[in-house]
């Protein structure tokens, strides 16, 4: 890859941004799908053989000359926020083997390849572990024959999934990500993050936001767009005159960068919503700014030790590459033809 803020699309949304890609004449940098086990599914069954999504993804990426960067997000097979599963046998081992198997197709893939390490858990932890202490939630992990030596808590969880990426698919980059709101202080996430051992991956990844801000404001629970019981709060401002604001997104992210080995951030399910002065919107057309101020100030990424961002959508009914009104096609074009270099 260029020595540049990289870009990239991606998501859980509709189907098609490898035929937007095509047919908008997109240069990206990365690639991103998830492989999800949220409301009891799994992703190795999407395809035949079992797990065979990960080969078709990692074609499609290369097809476009971009990095493969898949999300696993197996932890929430029993719900988001549902850890009881970590003490079952039947769980984890099913959980283990599909790890294990994610692992070994981009080992065959055998060319660079992100893989986000599961989004949402590492709050739900801090939130549920003793003490915020992830020593003190258990979890069944040296069952597993590949982790052995590695401690039965979230601890191991998360160096298990490193032993087993490196064992199995050497070529793959790993990063964590951290979830601001799993605890009050950003530096209280950051203590956690390095006790589960995020500071031994490849790379952070940056939580932007699951949902348009324009969605939050309009307060719609059939797309889940309805947090803390409030609307306000999730447009941020692009000067510092009001709050929230940019400078003060960035300020988190740099902490999060120098607390948590001062490793590289990759944004991730950045949304594609375009700026409006007027609050909320509708489905497939809710306000958002992230992208535009993203890709017009990309240098302020790189400061606080971005390497790239990826934008997508969390759900479903959000601003996609398809309905955005060429806003990511001519953003994109821009930035490149004047890139903020990495430092």
């Amino acid at each position: 890859m260029p020595n540049r803020l990289l870009i990239g699309l991606g998501g859980q949304g509709p189907a098609g941004v490898l035929s937007a890609v095509q047919s908008q004449g997109l240069k990206l940098d990365l690639y991103e799908r998830y492989l999800s086990g949220l409301g009891g599914g799994d992703w190795t069954t999407w395809n035949s053989p079992a797990g065979a999504y990960v080969t078709l993804v990692a074609g499609e990426a290369e097809s476009i000359g971009a990095v493969p960067m898949f999300t696993l997000y197996q932890m929430a097979q029993n719900g988001s926020g549902n850890l009881s599963g970590l003490s079952s046998s039947s769980y984890m081992g099913n959980y283990w083997a599909n790890v294990k198997l994610m692992f070994q197709l981009i080992g065959d893939y055998g060319k660079p390849t992100l893989v986000n390490l599961e989004p949402d858990f590492w709050g739900f932890a801090q939130m549920q572990a003793p003490g915020g202490d992830p020593t003190l939630l258990s979890a069944l992990v040296n069952s597993n024959p590949d982790c052995a030596t590695l401690p039965n808590n979230v601890v191991g969880v998360a160096g298990c999934l490193m032993t087993m990426g490196h064992k199995y698919a050497p070529n793959a980059y790993l990063g964590f990500p951290p979830s601001g709101w799993g605890a009050p202080t950003t530096a209280l996430v950051v203590a956690f993050m390095n006790l589960v051992g995020a500071q031994n991956a490849d790379f952070i990844v940056g939580q932007t936001l699951d949902r348009d801000p324009g969605c939050f404001e309009t307060m719609n629970s059939a797309y889940g767009c309805v947090r803390n019981n409030t609307d306000t709060g999730w447009y941020l401002s692009e000067t510092t005159a009001t709050t929230p604001n940019f400078t003060e997104a960035f300020a988190d992210i740099l902490a999060l960068h120098t607390g948590i080995g001062g490793l590289p951030v990759v944004w991730w399910q950045t949304p594609l919503g375009v700026p409006s002065t007027t609050p909320g919107g509708s489905a497939y057309h809710y306000r958002a700014d992230f992208e535009n101020y993203f890709l017009t100030h990309a240098s302020q990424l790189t400061a606080v030790g971005g390497l790239g961002v990826v934008f997508g959508v969390g759900e479903d009914h959000q601003t996609n590459v398809t309905t955005d009104g060429g806003q990511f096609q001519s953003l994109s074009r821009a930035y490149l033809a004047a890139p903020a270099p990495l430092p």
